[in-house]
């Protein structure tokens, strides 16, 4: 009897992890070096996982020091898994226009090259309505000083970078560029988007 109801208690969570999967989604975004963008969104309450990685190249499985050179046509990019029913797509879409320069052609800040351009890969129709409608309204309304030249593109393989790149502003935090890059976008997120940040 015991063990009857353990194999029950284990195939109900089953179920649950199960039916939590199912309503998880991803959105994927190029919005400069990856160690910033995954130290953002990984403070982001609805936020399950982030994946620092790249995504529209040429060739398979490229290197970070491939990428680095700009000719693969990668950009440096988050793979974000979120939980719909606690942040939306476009709430996802303002932290991302907001956290970097989208009028910036391959560039932000000192990093320069097409690995740090500006994109937002889409997984589904939705996310691309979403998606241009929300650049349009942004350009309509002139909210930046110069056109937003971030590439709305279809999402491509997304390949996982190096170990060593993944959880980085976490485990590398007393690092320089950490100290000076990606603190400053911490303190601002936090600023801005505070209600929607994890405890």
């Amino acid at each position: 009897m015991k063990n009857l109801s353990i194999m029950i208690i284990v195939l109900l969570s089953a179920i649950g992890t199960n039916a939590q999967s199912k309503n998880l989604q991803k959105a994927t975004f190029g919005m400069g070096c990856f160690w910033c963008s995954e130290a953002l969104s990984q403070r982001l309450s609805g936020v399950i996982s982030v994946r620092s990685g790249y995504e529209g190249g040429n060739i398979a499985n490229p290197s970070y020091e491939e990428v680095c050179t700009g000719t693969t046509g990668h950009a440096e990019a988050i793979e974000v898994t979120y939980d719909p029913l606690k942040i939306k797509y476009d709430e996802l879409l303002e932290v991302f226009w907001k956290s970097h320069d989208p009028t910036t052609l391959n560039r932000q800040g000192a990093d320069i090259g097409p690995q740090y351009r500006s994109v937002i890969f889409y997984h589904n129709d939705e996310q691309r309505k979403i998606a241009e409608s929300y650049k349009k309204e942004l350009n309509d309304t002139k909210v930046f000083a110069k056109p937003i030249v971030t590439e709305i593109r279809k999402a491509a393989p997304f390949y996982v970078a190096e170990n060593y790149h993944q959880d980085y502003f976490n485990k590398n935090g007393s690092e320089p560029y950490c100290r000076l890059v990606i603190l400053p976008k911490m303190e601002k997120l936090e600023k801005l988007f505070k209600a929607k940040l994890k405890h």
